[in-house]
């Protein structure tokens, strides 16, 4: 989650909790992650007795007014009834610990006998207001965005002239990725090449990809309607008062991998029909307020909305439609290889996860589903552990992938083979510890792809979802490329009326994109001056960000003039070199090139309660971020063979925390209620 903050980052943040409350949140503070430590510290520190928000905040009486105790003890409730949880790993104590030290031998007994447990996935108590147009504006996203990351993933000149050179350079990551792309899919290598990449070249592609939105200040100011906001904050300083504001729906990233939470926020999405129906007395002045602030600052009325709009919490359809596309591939394979479909062989789908996961339910409901509702089985395996031949072969012979007799065979039977692999992990250089030079996990991505089953994603897939690509594909013209209009299609001889719908395409997803701007060697004069505004003094406007998924390494803030200033010369009239008149002359050096510097964004705010570990954490402004999953399943040619709207996931984070990944330890699962 990338957003603007209302306060600067030494201001008191607006939470409300009665003091008692409070004070146990400052207490659980050391066993949460650092950011949610920082928020409880700052909750007990800025809530007094009392049980108001301070300052007038946003919600301040609906919440006062709330039962706490009865909403999050059903809350809780349902998390453990439904698997609304996260698993939760028992360390071994400390090589230092003494044996009369009661605590550890506590822990080494219950590490032995239980070294797993589970607890309520972080949430949000209550829904969060959302624009019922522009929910159903991110929800017909999928498909189009779907479309760009397959005919990305094969136009390999694009994904050369865009990740290589300085960017490669400057990021070995992505520059190993794009290696292995090009040996395997590219053009230039020869019989060798060509002889590698075979069967990967005949393989289907599959993708579940995910679109995170929110929604933004426009410049422009007209009339509200529910996709219209007034100012709760009333300007920076947080005050009342203030002029209405438009607000419209941007892009802040596409996650072509690991695109998780499916599975939780499905389950979250039940809580919170069942909290607000159940519950819809106590609950509904808090949830009135929240859509009076992104619906012009008026309370909710039912009679705004119109006849055939959506209100509510929607139903999430993502454990439903993911599990649907991969047994879409799975069957592909099986029409497309007969003699693998044979007795004990039979193939299964490869989930590719992480040592020491704790995001393991929200895996396993993927998994359950997959097999309740389609007959396929799963087995799970790392990086590592894929690529060692005795758990993992590729045959050089047919392309077939096998799950090995032992350890990962199903049921403890023979040697499986792989219709699809599915990637829940491989997204970070972390996830592959044994190093770029013929590292083990390297060698186990490598063979993956190298087979005949789809993969989720391939590799192209995978770099179509990189940071300098989604800026790259901002640039006018860019996604015509991959889109073109009726005209450039008459030219080539071709129909009209395709034509007519990529053009419109092109201007659904061009209309929510954010300002996107190099820091590489193709750095445009737009590019610079966005450079110049942030070290001007203007560095609040973005956010700098790497060729990284998963939170915690953005730049904000004085953080982010600093990053940049210390990576680039200026020849200035000046010689003051904190600041960039407009006549300045910049020289970016190499190390930005793995940055792209992104528009900041500015959602409305809204109160929220936030549980972590089925306590409650605190209450206060909270800003949200959309997720839309899309499946797509395409043959070798390019040809779609399903392509669909998977569902969705909104995370909720207190309104001065920067980052926002779940897992990371950022934000917490929510959903939208409708209006």
């Amino acid at each position: 989650m990338t957003a603007g903050r209302r306060y600067p980052t030494s201001s008191p943040v607006r939470f409300s909790l009665v003091g008692a409350v409070a004070a146990a949140a400052a207490a659980a503070a050391a066993s949460f992650p650092l950011p949610f430590a920082s928020a409880l510290a700052m909750t007990a520190s800025s809530s007094g007795g009392g049980g108001g928000l301070p300052g007038g905040g946003a919600g301040g009486s609906a919440l006062s007014s709330l039962p706490l105790d009865l909403l999050s003890s059903h809350a809780n409730a349902y998390a453990a009834a439904h698997g609304l949880q996260i698993e939760t790993k028992k360390l071994p104590p400390p090589a230092s610990a003494s044996d009369d030290d009661e605590d550890a031998i506590g822990a080494s007994s219950s590490l032995s006998s239980s070294p797993s447990s589970y607890q309520s996935a972080p949430v949000s108590l209550l829904p969060n207001a959302y624009p019922s147009e522009m929910f159903a504006r991110a929800r017909s996203l999928a498909v189009p965005f779907n479309e760009l990351v397959d005919r990305i993933s094969r136009d390999g000149p694009f994904l050369r002239e865009t990740l290589g050179g300085d960017v490669s350079d400057a990021d070995r990551f992505t520059g190993k990725l794009l290696e292995l792309y090009e040996g395997i899919y590219g053009d230039d290598d020869g019989a060798d090449a060509e002889e590698r990449g075979k069967f990967a070249r005949g393989a289907d592609r599959m993708g579940i990809q995910r679109s995170d939105y929110m929604l933004n200040e426009a410049s422009t100011s007209a009339s509200a309607s529910c996709g219209d906001s007034s100012n709760n904050s009333g300007g920076a300083d947080g005050g009342g008062g203030g002029g209405r504001k438009k607000y419209e729906l941007k892009q802040v990233e596409l996650n072509t991998i690991a695109a998780s939470f499916a599975g939780l926020a499905s389950n979250a999405a039940g809580m919170h029909r069942y909290l607000t129906s159940r519950f819809s007395d106590e609950a509904g002045d808090f949830l009135r307020e929240n859509a009076g602030a992104v619906a012009g600052g008026t309370s909710h009325d039912d009679d705004d909305i119109p006849e055939d709009g959506e209100i509510g919490v929607p139903e999430n359809p993502a454990l439903v439609r993911l599990p649907r596309a991969m047994n879409v591939a799975h069957e592909r394979y099986l029409e497309r290889f007969p003699d693998s479909a044979e007795g004990a062989r039979s193939p299964a789908v490869l989930f590719v996860v992480q040592e020491g996961e704790t995001n393991t339910v929200d895996q396993r409901m993927i998994e359950f589903a997959l097999w309740e509702n389609h007959g396929v089985p799963v087995v799970r395996m790392s990086l590592t552990a894929a690529g060692d031949d005795a758990h993992l072969r590729l045959d050089e012979d047919t392309g077939a992938l096998y799950v090995q007799e032992g350890k990962y065979s199903p049921n403890g039977g023979g040697r499986k083979e792989v219709s699809l692999v599915y990637y829940r992990a491989g997204y970070a250089p972390t996830d592959y510890p044994d190093g770029y030079d013929d590292g083990i996990e390297w060698r186990g991505r490598e063979k993956i792809e190298r087979g005949r089953c789809a993969k989720c994603p391939n590799l192209g897939y995978h770099l179509a979802g990189t940071k300098k690509v989604q800026q790259e594909l901002a640039r006018p013209g860019a996604l015509e490329r991959f889109f073109p209009s009726s005209s450039s299609k008459d030219e080539e001889g071709g129909g009209g009326v395709d034509g007519e719908g990529e053009e419109e395409k092109v201007k659904a997803m061009r209309g929510a994109f954010a300002g996107l701007y190099s820091l590489g060697s193709d750095a445009a004069a737009s590019d610079l001056d966005a450079v110049r505004d942030a070290l001007g003094g203007g560095d609040g406007r973005y956010v700098l960000k790497p060729q990284r998924e998963g939170g915690g390494y953005n730049y904000y803030g004085k953080d982010l003039a600093e990053k940049i200033r210390s990576n680039v010369n200026i020849d200035d009239d000046t010689d003051d070199s904190s600041s960039s008149s407009s006549s300045s002359v910049i020289a970016l050096g190499k190390n930005l090139a793995e940055f792209i510097l992104m528009e900041r964004l500015f959602p409305p705010r809204q109160t929220a309660v936030l549980l972590r570990g089925g306590k409650v954490e605190g209450a206060g402004d909270s800003i949200s971020e959309l997720g839309c999953f899309g499946t797509i399943v395409a043959d070798k040619e390019g040809r779609t063979v399903c392509n669909e709207y998977g569902g969705w996931i909104l995370r909720t984070k207190f309104e001065n925390v920067d980052e926002g990944g779940v897992a990371s330890g950022f934000a917490t699962l929510s959903s939208p209620y409708l209006c």
